[in-house]
């Protein structure tokens, strides 16, 4: 499937994943983390096409994020 995404976001070179609702508040999508949890638990927001309901679900390069209409490619060069 290809994306056509909003954002791209690198992950740093000593990280493997960025936990789901740091992703939302680091891109700027929600005010706080606490906003984003919340966001989460109410099923609005899209991990690779699918409804995600865990907080803090381990996003890893290649995966797509999906909210109000936004949507985010996370990348890195780490292996």
């Amino acid at each position: 499937m290809i994306w056509n995404t909003d954002y791209d976001f690198p992950l740093k070179d000593n990280e493997a994943y960025i936990e789901l609702y740091k992703l939302l508040k680091v891109i700027n999508l929600v005010e706080s983390g606490s906003i984003a949890k919340q966001v989460i638990s109410d099923g609005m927001v899209l991990v690779d096409g699918k409804v995600e309901y865990k907080k803090r679900k381990k996003v890893r390069s290649g995966q797509v994020v999906e909210f109000n209409k936004k949507t985010i490619m996370v990348q890195s060069d780490f292996v």
